[in-house]
């Protein structure tokens, strides 16, 4: 066990659970990054206690010592006698209620590997804005398919949220969706405070397919800046991007939503948009030339948008939605074609 102190059940924080329905009770992070970090301290100011599992002994240690995150958004301080740290997955699964998954989608797969404990039980939420690669599922389905969650047990945690201006303590808006709206609630009371405005949603699909989506389109953005096209390209193309999110999500899962709901185009402007982007960073190296390997060598943190392209690609040889960006980005991402004839191609299409 990582932990120098010996915790049962028993003896974790007493309050846990009070005051919210016995819907969420005792809550773990499990990752280590700065979404990881940012959910964290939101969390830990409600309930006064979580676990928190990190891959490393010494980020743990280090972490503990300094009293914040050694590796991710090291302004962010914690009152480290608030959390119980574990490098065991295992042993994390076993003492906490709710389990709040935020690791990067390409890893997550690699990271389960590790579980012998059993979570069909657990309330599972994913705040992971990205897809299973190989499988071509998004969390909630990963989850229920491969680990017999049900459905009423799985949430995800999505909107315009950079976990950068969540830990400056700039106003945010949280969506928690869940098919049971009384667990999502209850979580999303964990997450509410005067920066935080939470609600709720049934959507779940819909919301972790725009999550992967906003990424694509981030990097398409982030490819026409570091091509020197201005403001009023950039406009055009998020609206498009826009209609092309619309039009996927209603073929996988239509339902009566609203994509102009903060969730969904909230989700992919900011990304689109903001320095804080790593998928627009990315992308914008592409476009200065770049190769995709050399970007991502520079790159500190992983750009879940290149995954989640390919990805996407394959889900839509199923579905046969019209994507111009999504093929425009996969084309320079995998297919090495110029972006500028990429690019080029795709404001022919455009209106």
């Amino acid at each position: 066990m990582s932990d120098s102190n010996s915790y049962s059940s028993s003896n974790l924080h007493p309050s846990l659970g009070e005051g919210l329905g016995g819907l969420c009770g005792r809550i773990a992070i499990v990752g280590g990054g700065s979404w990881a970090t940012a959910i964290a301290k939101i969390v830990v100011r409600h309930t006064h206690h979580i676990g928190w599992y990190m891959r490393r002994d010494d980020q743990i240690e280090e972490f503990r010592r300094l009293g914040h995150n050694p590796s991710y958004l090291t302004s962010v301080h914690f009152d480290v006698s608030e959390i119980h740290f574990e490098s065991d997955l295992n042993r994390i699964v076993s003492l906490y209620d709710t389990l709040v998954f935020v690791i990067p989608s390409p890893y997550l797969k690699n990271h389960l590997r590790k579980l012998k404990t059993r979570i069909k039980d657990k309330f599972i939420v994913t705040a992971i804005k990205g897809i299973v690669p190989d499988e071509n599922l998004v969390c909630s389905e990963y989850f229920h398919q491969v680990f017999d969650v049900s459905y009423d047990n799985l949430a995800c945690l999505g909107g315009p949220s950079h976990a950068e201006e969540v830990a400056l303590e700039r106003l945010s808006y949280l969506t928690v969706g869940c098919s049971d709206l009384e667990k999502a609630q209850a979580f999303a009371d964990v997450l509410n405070s005067d920066v935080i405005k939470t609600t709720t949603s049934t959507d779940v699909i819909g919301i972790e397919y725009s999550s992967v989506l906003k990424n694509v389109y981030a990097i398409a953005a982030g490819i026409c800046s570091g091509l020197k096209f201005g403001d009023n390209f950039q406009s055009v193309l998020m609206s498009n991007a826009v209609q092309e999110m619309n039009r996927f999500l209603q073929t996988i899962h239509p339902i009566d939503r609203n994509i102009t709901d903060s969730v969904y185009m909230g989700d992919l402007l900011v990304t689109g948009y903001s320095n804080f982007s790593r998928n627009r960073t990315f992308g914008t190296m592409i476009g200065k030339g770049y190769s995709v390997k050399s970007a991502q060598m520079e790159m500190e943190m992983i750009a879940e948008g290149f995954f989640g392209t390919k990805c996407m690609k394959e889900i839509n040889r199923h579905c046969h939605v019209n994507m111009p960006i999504l093929d425009a980005v996969y084309n320079i991402l995998y297919e090495r074609i110029s972006p500028q004839i990429e690019i080029k191609l795709l404001t022919d299409s455009f209106r």
